[in-house]
């Protein structure tokens, strides 16, 4: 037997339950992995309220970690007892230990901590697709982060000035400031102070910005779309205040021919082959000391609803870590 937060019914953090499950051995493809931390991450808050289904209860929540090999099943030949691994957008994560199909692992690099792992893998290959694929950032270009100071922010920031942007960060509060600013930002805004958009043509000298990376959702959509520049591109992430569930496609013309995607990670990392690359370059990047992981804080695994109720009452800055 082993410990694991589950959830037996859709609700707040209340749902959130501290059992015994029993793991039992890997099949055919399979590995059980030994967790030494856990990523937490809003994508838990979603299918925890029901936002985004999970299928029928009861459910084991989480959707990344890094941890030990402690066997294989029948044919996995790339992994073996005692290798270090991590892994991303598999449901099941708030465990002790689980299994899991040994091709939506990957090994670690010996410079990345587990700790490290478990608080990069989902937020650090975000960043990447958004920063790369969903929009091609180009050296010179300004753009602007929402929640800069959060887990996938903090990140973002950092590998956009890698790639030579000028980059606004939003936030909420002097402190997540002062953050966004150490992590990069070259220049902030509090929007409990001011009007955003105002202040993002006032910075680019009323041109706007090319793109808009927005993981906050119904509350900052408009001003997301009004800070963009003719053609620009807003791309939203997430729903951190709420789901986007009244766009009128029409705005988009409105404000300037602009481009919306609402990508997840899951598409970008849907195969092996696009699953090493886009950890490898992450691996690169922070193993290289270009993009530091800051790991704001950490809850005991068992302590899962303290937990979700910080991130959702926007309390914490940077990664959050579980530990099993």
């Amino acid at each position: 037997m082993t410990k694991a937060i589950r959830i037996h019914a859709i609700g707040g953090p209340e749902v959130l339950s501290w059992e015994d499950v029993s793991v039992g051995d890997p099949g055919p493809g399979e590995v059980l992995l030994t967790h030494s931390a856990i990523g937490l991450n809003f994508i838990d808050v979603y299918q925890r309220t029901g936002l985004y289904p999970i299928g029928e209860l009861p459910q084991t929540l989480g959707m990344e970690a890094a941890g030990r090999v402690e066997a294989v099943g029948e044919g996995v030949q790339t992994l073996t007892p005692g290798d270090r691994v991590a892994y991303a957008m598999n449901l099941g994560a708030y465990a002790q230990q689980r299994l899991i199909d040994a091709a939506r692992v990957v090994k670690l690099p010996e410079q990345i901590d587990d700790h490290t792992a478990a608080a990069m893998m989902l937020q650090g290959m975000t960043a990447r697709y958004l920063l790369k694929e969903s929009y091609a950032v180009q050296p010179g270009e300004f753009i602007l982060v929402m929640a800069a100071a959060g887990g996938v922010g903090s990140i973002l920031v950092q590998w956009a000035k890698m790639l030579g942007a000028n980059v606004i960060g939003c936030v909420g509060s002097a402190a997540k400031e002062k953050m966004a600013a150490k992590n990069g930002c070259d220049y902030t805004i509090n929007y409990q102070e001011g009007d955003v958009a105002s202040r993002v043509r006032e910075i680019t000298g009323g041109e706007g910005v090319a793109v808009a990376y927005d993981s906050v959702g119904k509350a900052t959509l408009v001003a997301s779309l009004d800070s963009l520049r003719p053609t620009g591109t807003l791309i939203s992430y997430g729903s951190a205040s709420g789901a986007i569930t009244d766009l009128n496609i029409g705005l988009l013309a409105q404000k300037g021919s602009l481009y919306i995607q609402r990508p997840t990670l899951g598409t970008y990392i849907r195969n092996r082959e696009l699953l090493e690359t886009t950890a490898g370059d992450l691996f690169d990047v922070v193993g290289s000391g270009q993009v530091v992981i800051s790991i704001g804080q950490s809850y005991p695994l068992a302590e899962a609803a303290q937990a979700h109720r910080d991130l959702e009452g926007r309390r914490t800055m940077g990664s959050t870590i579980l530990m099993p």
